[in-house]
């Protein structure tokens, strides 16, 4: 593991000048948004009988081919060494293969709005993470940020597992996600290759997962059979332009913004794909949305001014 040194090898904008510092925001607006658009349609797989294993892979290998094209236009290929491979594998099964199948999968037993509300939690793990490493200093603002933006997820899930019908097992593994998220976002900063850009790391830490997923489905009962139909030929292209644009932008806010601003990526995404899953999949409103959204809404709204009065 690198020395926390390193982390100055990440790009500086960490600590962005004036002309900057809404750009990560934007690109926390536009990753969360498309986020909150990948948890729903991972629903609509299920109902086309796509298993969640085949449609992840599928989607993946697209935007994988989908950034691969943009870094070759910009002559930004992913760079192949001993470092980046690393880098790929380690992000890939943390931040991608192992987060995504676990909350793909737990949709069809405990729903796409309830999965996009799991995807915020990782903020505490990643700021408690962040301070423990001296990737960050301790400020009151960014703090309570994170506690309000807890909060709000912590309601919502504690309504869930309160329900009767709820399936404890698949909310507990669903949980599990965040943690893989929160190391992830740890991990990025941390072990960020010298000198390479966004754009060549994104490609490559798909290919990783494209590897990781295909390893899975020589196991038992696992399987990357597509239904036939253009329906789902048109979910799963549809699924790898948000997946390309999703990890594209992660790298950016990764870069700019630093880990604690990535880690909210979930909580946007929920506010985004929480309704979505209300009007267009006709599932019922969590209880505790509203102060659940309330909450989370000033958690972001608090880290930004912390980061901006930084």
């Amino acid at each position: 593991m690198a020395r926390i040194d390193d982390v100055s090898l990440t790009p500086k904008a960490i600590a962005p000048s004036k002309g900057t510092r809404l750009v990560p925001l934007g690109y926390l607006l536009a990753g969360g948004m498309l986020l909150g658009l990948s948890t729903n349609l991972a629903k609509f797989a299920g109902e086309l009988a796509l298993s969640p294993l085949a449609f992840l892979f599928w989607s993946l290998c697209g935007a994988a081919l989908i950034l691969l094209v943009l870094a070759a236009l910009r002559g930004q290929w992913p760079p192949v060494n001993t470092r980046t491979i690393e880098y790929y594998g380690v992000s890939a099964l943390v931040g991608v293969a192992g987060s995504n199948l676990l909350f793909f999968s737990a949709i069809a037993h405990i729903g796409a709005g309830f999965v996009a509300l799991v995807i915020t939690l990782p903020p505490l793990l990643t700021y408690l993470g962040a301070l423990a490493l001296r990737m960050e200093r301790f400020e009151t603002l960014r703090a309570l940020g994170v506690a309000f933006a807890l909060g709000g997820a912590v309601t919502l899930a504690a309504h869930k597992l309160a329900a009767p019908q709820a399936d404890v097992r698949w909310v507990l593994l669903a949980l599990v996600g965040p943690v893989l998220l929160a190391i992830g976002n740890l991990y990025r900063t941390l072990r960020w290759p010298p000198g390479v850009a966004s754009e060549a790391l994104a490609p490559g830490m798909l290919i990783a997962a494209v590897a990781l997923l295909l390893g899975v489905s020589l196991l038992p009962g696992f399987s990357l059979t597509m239904p036939a139909g253009f329906k789902t030929l048109l979910l799963v292209a549809v699924q790898a332009l948000v997946f390309a644009g999703q990890f594209l932008l992660l790298f950016l806010l990764q870069k700019s913004g630093g880990p604690v601003l990535l880690s909210l990526l979930g909580s946007v995404g929920a506010l985004f794909g929480v309704p979505v899953a209300i009007l267009l999949q006709g599932e019922s409103a969590p209880e505790g949305l509203l102060p659940g959204a309330l909450l989370i809404g000033a958690g972001i709204a608090l880290l930004n001014l912390g980061r901006v009065k930084r």
